[in-house]
């Protein structure tokens, strides 16, 4: 599993202009079944994504093709994690740890 942390480099108006696209892109990882929580972080400097692939290489490919990316108004730290414990609803994502 990992955190996607996007942290805005220009300033909110320019942010803005894109984020209907960054929406779309947003609607499209869901479908995927890629990301499985999004927001924006407070206060509005940035967001954060839940998502799981089966590569942190698939990660990174997916958030390259952001539009804040493309547009240049966002950067991204990506974090792995291995997802032992769960709410029940997310049970199906659990991970167990390397023998």
């Amino acid at each position: 599993m990992f955190v996607m942390e996007l942290t805005y480099t220009a300033p909110v108006d320019r942010v803005d202009a894109l984020l209907a696209e960054h929406v779309a892109w947003l609607d499209e990882q869901y479908a995927a079944g890629v990301f499985l929580a999004s927001g924006r972080k407070n206060p509005r400097d940035g967001g954060v994504i839940l998502a799981v692939g089966d590569s942190r290489a698939e990660i990174e490919e997916v958030a390259a093709r952001d539009p804040f990316v493309t547009g240049g108004v966002c950067t991204y730290r990506i974090t792995e994690f291995l997802a032992t414990k769960t709410a029940p609803a997310l049970a199906g994502y659990r991970q167990r740890l390397p023998a």
